[in-house]
């Protein structure tokens, strides 16, 4: 499954993903760690399949250097319109033109599970050369209770990974990791999510 296809098929969806997606709630459970951890960075930060810049907006609220980067053109123009301030531009995860070393933290908040997982080493590794030593890394992700395995996301197929499988694959590129959760939401007892933050190995 290529980048176009994926691009195609939230295109296709994109207003009925700004409409649920479009905004962080005041209670996002996720918020205060997405803060914590890239919200006070000295030097650049990157949202990497930032969807309709929300998640890119709450961090520079809060003091982020921070630029939202997504495949879909029309999530980056409703971005744009929406969310004033930070800096949205069109582009693949896959094909990140920053300098080696010259971002601080990113943010890659369930973008990678559309990636098949033999093209997640090289998103990781693409990651590691982009930070800085000890740059911090946010993933969030589905969670899977035994092996690594393909599902009917409703845009486009998506794959669960068990944390200490896609673990590996970070320590593997080239990071360490510092933080884990794993957890259920009442609303969609079908599933798991987790969030690993990992350093850039110095």
């Amino acid at each position: 499954m290529g980048a176009d296809h994926v691009r195609d098929a939230y295109a296709a969806a994109a207003q009925q993903y700004i409409e649920l997606f479009g905004e962080v709630a005041p209670d996002d459970p996720d918020a205060a760690l997405i803060r914590r951890y890239l919200g006070a960075l000295t030097g650049p930060v990157l949202d990497l399949g930032c969807g309709p810049g929300q998640w890119t907006a709450h961090l520079h609220a809060y003091g982020a250097d921070v630029t939202g980067v997504d495949l879909v053109p029309a999530f980056v123009a409703h971005a744009r319109r929406a969310h004033p301030g930070p800096t949205f531009r069109l582009g693949s995860m896959l094909d990140l033109d920053a300098e080696d070393g010259s971002v601080a933290g990113l943010l890659a908040w369930y973008s990678l599970i559309h990636l098949a997982p033999e093209e997640v080493p090289r998103a990781l590794a693409g990651f590691r050369r982009l930070l800085a030593p000890s740059g911090v890394l946010v993933l969030g992700f589905f969670d899977s209770d035994d092996t690594l395995a393909s599902f009917e996301h409703k845009v486009v197929n998506a794959y669960r990974w068990p944390v200490d499988v896609l673990a590996e694959q970070l320590v593997r590129a080239g990071f360490t990791e510092v933080h884990r959760r794993q957890q259920r939401v009442a609303e969609r007892p079908d599933r798991r999510y987790a969030t690993v933050v990992a350093l850039a190995t110095s």
